[in-house]
């Protein structure tokens, strides 16, 4: 029902996505692939990765904000497992490849080193958050993935325990609340084919 694909270089020393796991994986129907652990030689198995997003209705791109993008694992994820004719690249008519996530639901959750106030016009990035989100949200999109409003983690490694327990928390309502609007959905969509 619902894929994490966890891109973190050094998983034991993220504070902020172990505890986002940890609250994600407390749902049911929740698997998630540590892309650096399954594939540290970055020889990813494309047709395993691409099985797991065929069952997923809700695939979650967790990872830190590397120089405002993703970090190079799932860089290279993206260009291997989300394939012209796989996941994009068929026509609009249905018929042809590249629609294998067309109607599948996207949420992406960065956690950035910067606080808030970091990622606002007057803060170091001199940007607010949503200029850095476009280009995750038109990966989705591209591939015909309907879009979800990201959740982030800003000031990942200072926040106290405290406010990170609440991010957790808020991340598995989030995950929690997705699943009961459109479980019976998938359900339907299951049984008829």
């Amino acid at each position: 029902m619902i894929l994490i694909i966890h891109a973190h270089p050094y998983p034991s020393r993220s504070r902020a996505t172990h505890a986002l796991l940890q609250a994600a994986l407390t749902l049911p129907d929740v698997t998630v692939h540590s892309l650096y652990e399954r594939y540290p030689d970055f020889d990813i198995d494309i047709a395993a990765e691409q099985a797991a997003l065929s069952r997923a209705a809700l695939t979650v791109w967790l990872h830190p904000l590397y120089w405002y993008s993703v970090p190079g694992m799932m860089k290279h994820y993206f260009d291997k497992v989300l394939a012209l004719g796989w996941a994009y690249g068929g026509k609009n008519d249905g018929s042809g490849g590249g629609r294998a996530l067309h109607g599948k639901h996207c949420l992406w959750v960065p956690s950035t080193g910067g606080d808030s106030e970091a990622y606002s016009t007057h803060g170091i990035h001199e940007h607010e958050f949503a200029n850095f989100v476009k280009p995750m949200e038109m990966t989705a999109r591209f591939c015909g993935m309907f879009w979800q409003p990201p959740f982030a983690v800003h000031g990942a490694h200072v926040i106290s325990d405290d406010e990170l327990s609440t991010k957790a928390d808020a991340f598995k309502s989030r995950l929690q609340d997705w699943l009961n609007v459109h479980r019976a959905t998938f359900v339907s969509l299951e049984k008829a084919s």
